[in-house]
């Protein structure tokens, strides 16, 4: 998930892409082997990758499929999960599911630093209800509403680059999986925590935020840049 401040604000191959499993044959030496492939020298990119995939990839409209059991505790699981959060970290962003970087695995990892504070005005802060949030990272994770009262409130995400809209999400949730790198087996989420939540789990489901928003807010962050500068400008998928 992009952070917004402006506008106040399966695992038997399937031969036609690497990153789509089923679990019905799986193994963990088949596992093990599937995902060495992405780690071993190549001459083109392959996922994992050190971008976030974009809106048209089919990754990101297929269900992502759960870790199994006897795996989540391997070395390629670990691999996976840090290339989320070093992507998560280099773009600045506070959400990232595996899908995001071309693993259809149910893998999420949301981090709200303290420096992020900074980068909106104190009332943008406190409308949203924001608060920082510790590196989480949750495998196979399962979300509960606990309060159904809705906000909109502005929403971007990395995967449809340069573009934000209006989303309405619940205010409290339970996030509760299989924790990581200390996060616990469940957590109570409020506010904007709560809305990182929902729009990670939404993408191990192949829903993206505009399938949601309200059409109408739809718009380009750069707009205005666009026009003064006489469409000169530029839309970057690479940091």
């Amino acid at each position: 998930m992009a952070l917004q401040k402006v506008n106040l604000l399966p695992i038997a191959l399937i031969n036609h892409s690497k990153r789509f499993f089923s679990t019905t044959t799986l193994k963990c030496k088949t596992f093990a082997q599937k995902y060495r492939e992405f780690w071993s020298p190549k001459s083109s990119n392959q996922p994992p990758y050190g971008h976030f995939t974009q809106v048209g990839d089919p990754v990101l409209r297929s269900k992502a499929v759960d870790v199994p059991e006897d795996v989540i505790n391997s070395k390629e699981i670990d691999l996976i999960i840090d290339q989320m959060i070093k992507v998560l970290r280099k773009y600045d962003c506070v959400g990232i599911a595996a899908p995001q970087i071309g693993i259809s695995l149910r893998i999420i990892v949301m981090e709200f630093r303290e420096g992020l504070k900074d980068k909106f005005k104190k009332e943008v802060y406190e409308a949203r209800k924001m608060s920082t949030l510790p590196l989480t990272v949750m495998i196979n994770p399962t979300l509960k509403i606990t309060n159904y009262t809705k906000h909109k409130h502005p929403e971007g995400c990395m995967s449809v680059r340069g573009f934000s809209a209006e989303v309405e999400r619940y205010d409290s949730v339970t996030l509760t999986g299989i924790g990581k790198r200390d996060t616990p087996n469940e957590l109570q989420l409020s506010g904007w925590n709560a809305r990182i939540a929902q729009h990670e789990m939404d993408h191990l489901d192949g829903k993206l935020y505009i399938d949601q928003m309200d059409g109408m807010t739809f718009h380009c962050t750069c707009w205005e840049a666009v026009n003064s500068k006489a469409g000169r400008v530029e839309i970057p998928f690479y940091k």
